[in-house]
């Protein structure tokens, strides 16, 4: 008999507080996962447990579950001396709750209902909410970029003085990299926030992260694509990181997001409310500046990452599916040509030029992340931008080199255009000069 059917005939249900043991906790619904004798129990810290039930298991019910309809607060009243902010969700585990069929985190809540739950954005703003999508990032495709975009420009026009997206963490950094190629001389901030744990979780970043976002979306003095996320392991600061130097460096620290090959170019004081700068290099505020839109990108294509074992005729077969291929190449800007003719060494030369002389761009980022590439150093660099490798002295990341070909190509397919729009920075992807960090 499953432990759940003799919990309800004992009068104990889902949601009620109850004791097993020496452990204290709300009775979670049965996930499809747990095996029959065991039940889940969702502690005061936010933590789920599961406990294997025994004969000689002692379980208690401590309070019943209160049914309680939602409390709404009095909408607040539009405030002609605070700036107005446009929130736009698109997904993401800022915008979950738990979902208890499969026990995992589940995009469900509404703007309205954040808001509803921090009240502080209201004392900072005036907020707008919509909902564009109900999304895992990773089920975000390149067409959803450019409804975001086109929404934006919406938002802008309507007069909005800052605008935030809601937004996964998992391709957030994909995303804004191609927002900041689409959304060219922003007049305001726009601000990607996320959360890498759950509103259920006690360790939830959510509303530091989202309080921050809105606090730079209003005040903050950069009309970028940003986005903002915790600084470190803290609740103090956040990060304000440009959409096309950032990338997502960890699986679950909430301070996962790192710039990349450059400094973040602000933060956030949570606790006192308040901006720092880290550069002066960046777009400020204009709200006079008119924004051109531009979504004409091209979704195809690839990465090939080289690695050793690679084989020249998986790369060939890309190009079969894909009108550009980015390759996550080694070192300064490296993959496998074999200029000794070593007997088992294979080299990728002959298809690399193969597909260029086909009109497929090849375009180098690098696989160390930091860093930037350097094909004159070694003659294995050499050879391959002298058949036309795009990337020499660029330190883009690969997301951010995909997301720009896809931009690229959806301008023009000549091979000499793309080579130099590609080497063109666009939205701050090529520092002008690497920074050295002690």
């Amino acid at each position: 008999m499953d432990i759940y059917d003799i919990l309800k005939e004992k009068g104990i249900s889902v949601g009620d507080k109850i004791r097993i043991d020496s452990i204290e906790g709300i009775l979670m619904p049965k996930t499809e996962f747990v095996e029959s004798d065991v039940i889940v129990v969702k502690m005061s810290n936010g933590y789920n447990i599961g406990i294997k039930f025994k004969e000689d298991t002692k379980i208690e019910l401590i309070e019943k579950k209160k049914e309680q309809a939602p409390k709404k607060s009095a909408p607040k009243e539009f405030d002609p001396n605070k700036p107005t902010i446009s929130i736009l969700a698109c997904g993401g585990t800022i915008a979950s709750r738990v979902e208890y069929k499969t026990g995992a985190v589940f995009p469900s809540f509404s703007p309205e209902e954040l808001i509803e739950a921090f009240p502080e954005i209201g004392d900072i703003a005036n907020i707008k909410a919509r909902k564009l999508f109900d999304l895992f990032s990773e089920d975000m495709q390149p067409e959803h970029w450019k409804i975001i975009a086109q929404e934006v420009d919406k938002e802008i026009e309507s007069g909005v003085d800052g605008i935030v997206l809601m937004h996964g963490t998992d391709t957030m950094h994909y995303t804004s990299g191609a927002l900041s190629f689409m959304l060219q001389d922003l007049p305001v901030p726009v601000v990607l926030v996320g959360a890498q744990r759950s509103s259920d979780r006690g360790s939830s970043d959510n509303r530091i992260n989202l309080v921050s976002a809105v606090l730079f979306a209003a005040k903050g003095d950069i009309a970028e694509v940003v986005v903002c996320m915790h600084e470190n392991s803290n609740d103090d600061y956040c990060s304000i990181h440009r959409g096309t130097k950032v990338r997502k460096m960890h699986t679950s620290r909430r301070d996962a997001f790192k710039s990349i090959n450059a400094s973040p170019l602000a933060r956030v004081n949570y606790l006192g409310k308040k901006i720092e700068y880290l550069t002066t290099n960046f777009r400020k505020r204009d709200k006079s500046r008119k924004l051109k839109l531009d979504t004409n990108i091209n979704p195809n294509v690839g990465i090939f990452y080289f690695h050793p074992g690679s084989k020249p005729e998986f790369l060939r077969e890309m190009g079969k599916f894909y009108e550009g291929i980015v390759i996550a190449a080694t070192g300064l800007g490296h993959i496998g040509i074999n200029p000794g003719n070593d007997k088992l060494a294979k080299s990728f030369l002959p298809v690399v030029k193969e597909l260029i002389e086909k009109g497929i761009p090849i375009v180098f980022a690098p696989q160390t992340i930091f860093g930037r590439l350097n094909m004159n150093v070694y003659s294995t660099g050499r050879i391959l931008e002298k058949v036309g490798v795009i990337g020499n002295l660029c330190d883009w990341t690969i997301e951010t080199a995909l997301v720009k070909l896809m931009f690229v190509l959806g301008h023009t397919k000549d091979l000499n255009e793309i080579r130099r729009m590609m080497l063109t920075n666009i939205a701050g992807e090529i520092s002008e000069r690497s920074e050295y960090e002690l």
